[in-house]
């Protein structure tokens, strides 16, 4: 879901900026770009579904998926061909889809992850992905990376201090919570509750889930659990004092996640761009097995911007006191600069095209 929720800042700007958008997607996340981008084009274009397991790792469980995922990746370059045909494209933006890229337009690979991080046994095969993974990038007009470029960054050494192809540009975090023209609420009203951002496939979200119902159904101050699951009609559900919402639009979860007193969340990239560009802090816990998730988490609580716990380590209970807030005006004010300027050089590209 946050690889989806990161094109919304770009399909927003393309659209304010008078040009045709097209949404193509899943069918669980095409509700969460109706209800953010109403009046667009809507069209039925699935990804590849890696799946998680209860018991392997991630990057083991995968292994298993790779033939696939080649194969999808064949599927979905032929059918963006008909796509292109019947729909009259031409610039393609795309969120990690290997196969969307076409000679005859000019097309955009999103990703913040060149490098995919490995656990340490295997680490030395990472240089190996890293090659495999700039060929890929190579087939697109550009890479857009969801980051800042030098220390001020968020993803570390998943997009720095590597080789990059030329044609990636980094183009400051993407939230759909900050409009790239608008300034930070300095001082957002605070209420009495926490947060808890509940996010990526089962089942791993939904034991996470439980554990958390476990520790603070009962507890003060009252607790707002976001599902994550815009596909469903929005429902409010009371569990003692915790509250369930399925979904709700961007402005109305913006404003329950700057008011919260402590937030709980995974540490996957997308809510970590959209807690920063809130000038939010929070307790991130890594889904388990998963080695970009567990990087992230302790990359960022060495830096002082998360704290971080492991699910294993929830059964202790959850320190609830909140964080040490660290205020990224420079990492916001950055962002709006790269994404006009990566945004304008992409026109440039396609106007000079046609």
């Amino acid at each position: 879901m946050g690889h989806a929720a990161r094109m919304i800042p770009l399909a927003r700007k393309l659209r304010e900026m008078k040009y045709n958008v097209i949404i193509g997607s899943g069918e669980e996340h095409l509700s969460l770009f109706q209800n953010e981008l109403p009046g667009l084009s809507y069209i039925n274009f699935p990804g590849f579904k890696p799946g998680y397991s209860r018991f392997l790792p991630q990057y083991i469980f995968l292994l298993f998926k790779i033939p696939k995922l080649l194969y999808h990746v064949v599927v979905e370059h032929k059918r963006l061909k008909k796509i292109i045909s019947e729909h009259a494209v031409d610039i393609v933006i795309s969120d990690n889809r290997f196969g969307l890229w076409n000679m005859n337009v000019t097309s955009v690979y999103v990703t913040h992850m060149p490098l995919v991080p490995l656990p340490n046994l295997l680490k030395f095969l990472e240089p190996i992905g890293v090659l495999l993974h700039r060929q890929i990038i190579k087939k697109y007009s550009f890479c857009f990376i969801p980051d800042l470029p030098g220390d001020l960054n968020l993803s570390g050494r998943l997009s720095h201090g590597i080789k990059l192809p030329g044609n990636v540009r980094y183009v400051g975090i993407l939230s759909r919570f900050v409009d790239p023209e608008e300034s930070l609420n300095e001082n957002p009203v605070k209420y009495h509750h926490n947060t808890v951002i509940l996010s990526g496939p089962e089942p791993q979200r939904e034991i996470l889930k439980q554990k958390l119902i476990t520790l603070l159904k009962d507890k003060e101050p009252p607790t707002v659990m976001f599902e994550g699951k815009p596909g469903k009609r929005e429902q409010i559900v009371m569990n003692g004092n915790i509250t369930f919402y399925s979904h709700l639009p961007a402005s109305r979860m913006k404003e329950v996640i700057e008011g919260s007193n402590y937030i709980i969340t995974r540490s996957g990239y997308s809510t970590i761009m959209e807690l920063v560009s809130l000038n939010c802090n929070a307790l991130i816990i890594p889904t388990p097995g998963q080695t970009e998730q567990e990087y992230l988490a302790e990359y960022l609580s060495e830096k002082g911007w998360f704290r971080t716990l492991s699910q294993v380590e929830l059964k202790a209970g959850i320190p609830l006191q909140p964080g040490k807030t660290v205020w990224h005006g420079d990492i916001n004010k950055q962002s709006r600069i790269l994404f006009n300027k990566a945004l304008n050089e992409l026109l440039e590209k396609h106007h000079k095209k046609r």
